[in-house]
């Protein structure tokens, strides 16, 4: 298997079906400066991977993916910003090429980029415990990072203006409800279900099914030329002179409610 020279993810495949978990369970799996280059390079690893036909995408413990790790938001550099940029856009890019199906299983916490992960899978199996919501705002960034293009397709424009510019959580029922999500199961059926639909897919009509996903994706990929480029020049623009994306970051540091400005 190609995938040792992974830190922060770990992999398993069964009968063509590979198990990708996000791997800090002590942090929630937020993605630190080691897991976001990670998520950069595994997909593009991933659609080179012809052993495996499915994929099931997850995270280690109690959540999903609970989006950037605001501890290290404060110290970055701007070539760190630069980095994290560029690495964004290729997460983003590199889902939308990966032939394979890829099933979601949400198990908690999917916040942030988090969420974006799990809304750019084929088919999002949830937990009655996850919690999505794109976060980006209440650390004073623009959702930038796939957000913006996702969110509309699945539910809206006008209901994903009110989710991503207030940063409001969604239970997984009401995910479901507005059109969000589809699948929701108690949580001790999560993963039998996701592995139920990986295999199905799996061992379907590979050439058929992997067309059928590309096919589609070119709409996905319609929107996210559209809004990625600029969201993400836009949320580099909050992390580098927004007075607010400093107060909020500072404020969750010291575990207080931010102060805004405006500025």
């Amino acid at each position: 298997m190609q995938y040792n020279n992974y830190e922060n993810i770990a992999f398993a495949r069964v009968d063509g079906v590979l198990t990708v978990t996000l791997n800090r369970p002590d942090a929630l799996n937020a993605t630190d400066q080691h897991l976001h280059k990670e998520l950069s390079r595994v997909f593009a690893d991933i659609a080179q991977d012809r052993d495996t036909r499915a994929v099931i995408l997850t995270g280690a413990g109690k959540a999903f993916c609970a989006g950037g790790d605001l501890k290290h938001g404060l110290s970055m550099n701007r070539d760190q910003t630069d980095a994290m940029v560029e690495e964004g856009r290729k997460i983003i890019m590199d889902i939308l090429e990966v032939p394979q199906p890829i099933i979601a299983a949400v198990n908690g916490y999917a916040m942030g980029l988090g969420s974006t992960l799990a809304l750019f899978c084929d088919i999002v199996v949830a937990s009655e415990e996850a919690v999505f919501a794109d976060t980006h705002v209440v650390a004073g960034y623009v959702a930038g990072d796939g957000g913006a293009a996702i969110w509309p397709l699945l539910i809206g424009a006008n209901n994903a203006k009110e989710f991503l510019m207030t940063g409001d959580r969604l239970s997984a029922a009401e995910a479901k409800d507005i059109g969000l999500i589809r699948h929701v199961v108690p949580a001790e059926e999560l993963m039998d279900e996701a592995r139920a639909k990986a295999s199905r897919l799996a061992n379907g009509p590979r050439m058929a099914i992997e067309g059928t996903k590309l096919t589609i994706n070119r709409l996905l990929r319609q929107a996210v030329e559209a809004t990625l480029d600029y969201g993400l020049q836009k949320e580099k623009e909050c992390m580098l002179v927004s007075e607010d994306c400093v107060e909020a970051l500072t404020a969750f540091a010291e575990k207080r409610k931010p102060t805004f400005t405006g500025r």
